[in-house]
């Protein structure tokens, strides 16, 4: 049933406040909907949807019956003469209408549906990169707040070392170095809290530019960051190659490349010149003898020194390069494809590698060194190296996830495979 716009319209404003209510009582951003704000907010989706009207005009103008306007002619002569009237006046009317014989109309109808497929693919092109581009700002920013959890957590425990450390001094049972040195990496800890906030702002703001908001009005991101442990990748190389090979991407450059060849066909057939049919009816003659005189012409250019030549070029040169840039986009497809593979299998690799052991043992040193910190069996510098490395590990960990993330949104959008919050 089709509802009447103003009813929709009073649908929508009734609804508008409680969506937002919804999404302000929330305050969360999920990827799905990152990537729908993306779709639509982005400015080169929204220019590729503004050249719909040229290829519509183009459509419009092919789809006439005739290229060339009809000419209309009319004509008025006053005669004098020697006769007793002396004076006695004619008139001409005609019609003549220019008529293309070598089949240009059809090329140009050929064109202009091939440059509105052209662009239909575009527009989902640029839509499917959005997406993309608002994905991996997306898990820069969920690897930003990660970053910014362990700085934090760093200062907390390095702070309460110093503090510790400063109680075990009063009591004569730290020197002034150890003192020193906890105090030292307080500030490491604090310089490296305040980096990991400049870096999520930064992210922030980058995914701001993307959704078109300003980094103020992004509200906290949530999202997993991870990879599982056992889980296959949910596709195979194999799959990938031959997505690649129908992203809407090479659909607009074939859409082109077919756009291009009929302008070549139609200035080809600009050789041959155009007749021109007209018609007249005239009044001749003095007032007792009028005559009507009705003429029906035939015109014909003499194709002899214009040939279309330069038209012909230049259509030919078009042509020739849709053709490059569609060939040369496939192959570069295919390889750009099996390049991300391979380094989305080494990076999964690595996170894997870094969960099993680093991570855990890291960790799992971390405690140990506290307890035999306060049995006394290891000193302070051996305790911060042994926080070191669980802070390193962390930070590690974080960073090759994110790496894996951005080859895997590379990857998937390189393949035009299907991501997360499409339509």
């Amino acid at each position: 049933m089709q509802i009447p716009p103003l009813a929709l319209a009073f649908v929508l404003i009734a609804v508008a406040p409680h969506v937002g209510a919804q999404n302000a009582a929330t305050g969360t951003l999920t990827l799905a909907q990152a990537m729908r704000l993306a779709e639509t907010a982005n400015p080169a989706v929204r220019s590729r949807e503004a050249q719909f009207a040229a290829a519509e005009g183009e459509r419009r103008g092919a789809a006439s019956h005739f290229f060339n306007n009809p000419e209309l002619r009319v004509e008025r002569a006053r005669r004098r003469s020697s006769a007793p009237d002396g004076q006695t006046s004619e008139w001409t009317a005609g019609i003549a209408q220019p008529l293309e014989i070598a089949g240009q109309q059809s090329r140009r109808r050929e064109a202009a549906a091939a440059s509105i497929d052209a662009v239909r693919a575009e527009v989902e092109e640029a839509r499917r990169q959005a997406r993309a581009d608002a994905a991996s700002r997306f898990h820069a920013v969920l690897a930003a707040q990660r970053r910014l959890q362990i700085e934090e957590s760093s200062v907390d425990l390095f702070d309460r070392t110093s503090q510790a450390v400063a109680k075990r001094r009063a009591a004569g049972e730290d020197t002034r170095l150890d003192a020193n040195v906890a105090l030292i990496e307080v500030e490491r800890a604090r310089n490296a809290l305040a980096r990991a906030r400049e870096q999520l702002l930064e992210a922030r703001g980058e995914l701001g530019t993307v959704l078109q908001l300003p980094p103020s009005a992004i509200p906290q991101v949530t999202g997993e960051l991870g990879v599982p442990a056992a889980a296959a990748l949910p596709y195979t190389i194999e799959q990938l190659q031959a997505s690649a090979q129908a992203i809407p991407k090479h659909r607009g450059l074939a859409a082109r490349l077919d756009a291009a060849r009929a302008r070549l066909g139609l200035a080809r057939a600009g050789r041959y010149p155009d007749v021109t049919l007209g018609v007249s009816v005239a009044r001749e003659g003095p007032m007792d003898a009028r005559e009507r005189v009705t003429t029906l012409a035939l015109s014909l250019p003499l194709p002899l020194f214009k040939r279309n030549d330069a038209a012909i070029g230049e259509a030919t040169t078009a042509a020739t390069q849709a053709e490059i840039e569609r060939t040369s986009a496939s192959r570069e497809a295919l390889a750009q494809v099996q390049r991300l593979w391979t380094k989305l299998d080494s990076q999964r690799d690595r996170v894997q590698r870094l969960q099993r052991t680093m991570h855990q043992a890291a960790t799992d040193n971390q405690q140990l060194a506290a307890r035999s910190r306060q049995a006394g069996q290891i000193g302070l510098l051996e305790q911060l190296i042994v926080n070191r490395q669980a802070l390193d590990a962390e930070r590690d960990l974080v960073d090759a996830l994110a790496d894996f993330h951005a080859t895997r949104i590379e990857l998937e959008n390189a393949a035009g495979w299907s991501q997360e919050g499409s339509n």
